[in-house]
C-alpha cells in the first residue's frame, strides 16, 4: 500500500511540473504568434504603401 502511495505522489508531482511546462509554452507561443501576426500586419502596410521594395546594386534609382 506504501508503494501505490508513493507511486501516486511521484506520478502527481510529475503531471503538476509537466503542466507548468505546459502553461509556459503556450504562453510563448500565443506571445511569438502575436508577434508574427503584428509582423505580417506591418508588412502588408508597407506593401500598400509601395515602399516595401529592396533597391539591387544594378537597378536605376526611381527619379531616373
Amino acid at each position: 500500500m506504501q508503494h501505490l502511495e508513493e507511486q501516486i505522489a511521484h506520478l502527481t508531482r510529475t503531471l503538476d511540473d509537466l503542466n507548468g511546462v505546459v502553461t509556459r509554452q503556450q504562453s510563448e507561443i500565443d506571445r511569438l504568434t502575436r508577434r508574427v501576426e503584428m509582423l505580417l500586419q506591418r508588412e502588408a502596410e508597407r506593401a500598400q504603401e509601395g515602399s516595401g521594395g529592396v533597391v539591387l546594386g544594378d537597378e536605376r534609382p526611381p527619379h531616373y
